[in-house]
């Protein structure tokens, strides 16, 4: 009986090592993006351009879309002044306040408030056309002359507005407005006094994205002065109308395309980050013990037929909740239980992609310790106890 319960042990020993040269369990997993990012809208808008799909992968700095804006053009030539807003405003309350949101002066510094009265008196000198060119000489002594051009009518008949466009005269300054270059008297038109221009202000509407002038910048008439957006920004903040890129990740969904309109904190596309990027295997409920997590894995996928390349892995969490315990039957037994099936957990495995990963893709993950290793099987651990007592008590 002593040599029986020997054997019986040794041979259990055995067993025991045999089972610690399993080096490998192999699992099928399957790549997944982790918690999705979301990009929003940094104010309401309209969206210009969309530049990714989904599915695409994205790297930090690229522009993923822009949001359009509204471009405000100088109206006329001449220098910046009295620049009140600032990127970030509202145009409305800058233009409400100050009369506009910058003023420009024009290069032609004078105008004219004339009127026919003193035109010559011929039918044709009273009919004025908006636009024409004129030609004007002071009345004092004829020494000041120049040019300018009828720009719109008086509200009584017969007064009209010139602006000077070229030629020097004093503020008051009584003129003669001709139509012909040598002032013959018959071309007449009539007469007006010389004040100087106003400046020119400049409203828009919106919020103020980008500021293109500054104070004492000279400007031609149709250039860019500012540029605004609908809705409001956060205080003096305006970040530009590019959305750009803050992850390396893959597209996962794009949710408004080119045209589309959105509201500030709109969502526009969410990406799965590349940091977040993880495999989920299927553990059977009879392969628990032989996983744990810190457990270091290698990853090999399905795509690599040759098995070139390995990956590094870390098992980072197990499931505690089955894979068919959310499909309970009456009486609260799960699917499982019904159809005799064994309950799987899901495993998580943490692990650094490089650019040819693709979430969706199966993989084989490998552990790399032995079966004792990953975690001792109290079921073996009785017949071990009862062959040591047994063999005490033969003794």
């Amino acid at each position: 009986m002593k040599l029986t319960r020997r054997v019986f042990a040794m041979l259990l020993t055995l067993a025991l090592l045999c089972g610690a040269g399993l080096a490998e369990m192999v699992f099928d997993g399957v790549v997944t993006g982790g918690e999705a990012q979301f990009v929003l809208a940094p104010f309401g808008g309209v969206l210009d351009t969309v530049s990714v799909r989904a599915g695409d992968r994205v790297r930090p700095g690229q522009v993923l879309a822009t949001i359009q804006t509204t471009r405000v053009y100088a109206d006329v030539e001449g220098t910046v002044s009295g620049v009140f807003g600032r990127e970030g405003d509202a145009t409305e309350g800058i233009s409400e306040r100050y009369g506009g949101v910058l003023f420009i002066e024009p290069t032609n510094k004078y105008t004219i408030a004339a009127s026919t009265e003193k035109a010559y008196n011929r039918s044709e000198n009273k009919f004025i056309h908006v636009g024409e060119t004129v030609y004007l000489k002071c009345t004092s002594d004829g020494s000041h002359r120049g040019t300018g051009v009828v720009t719109g009518m008086g509200e009584k008949a017969g007064e009209y507005n010139v602006e000077v466009t070229g030629g020097e005269f004093y503020v008051a300054e009584t003129v003669g407005i001709y139509r012909r270059s040598d002032y013959a008297e018959s071309s007449r038109i009539g007469r007006g006094t010389v004040a100087a221009a106003k400046a020119v202000a400049i409203k828009g509407s919106g919020s103020i994205l980008k500021m293109h002038v500054k104070n004492g910048d000279f400007v031609e008439r149709g250039e860019l002065l500012f540029e605004t957006v609908t809705g409001g920004l956060d205080g003096l903040y305006a970040p530009g109308n590019e959305i750009i890129c803050e992850v390396s990740g893959i597209v996962a969904s794009v949710d408004a395309g080119a045209g589309s309109s959105v509201e500030k904190g709109g969502k526009i596309l969410s990406i799965y980050p590349d940091e977040g990027t993880r495999i989920e295997m299927q553990v059977r409920e009879s392969d628990l013990g032989l996983v744990r997590e810190g457990m270091k894995v290698d990853i090999e996928f399905n795509w690599d037929l040759q098995r070139m390349t390995r990956f590094e892995g870390t098992i980072t969490g197990i499931s505690y909740l089955s894979a068919s315990a959310g499909s309970s039957g009456e009486g609260g037994e799960t699917a499982a239980a019904t159809t005799g099936e064994e309950p799987t957990y899901t495993a998580y495995v943490d692990f650094t992609p490089d650019e040819s990963v693709r979430l969706g893709m199966t993989v084989l993950v490998y552990t790399r310790e032995s079966h004792d290793d990953a975690g001792d099987d109290p079921a073996q651990e009785v017949p071990e106890q009862d062959a040591e007592n047994g063999e005490a008590q033969a003794e």
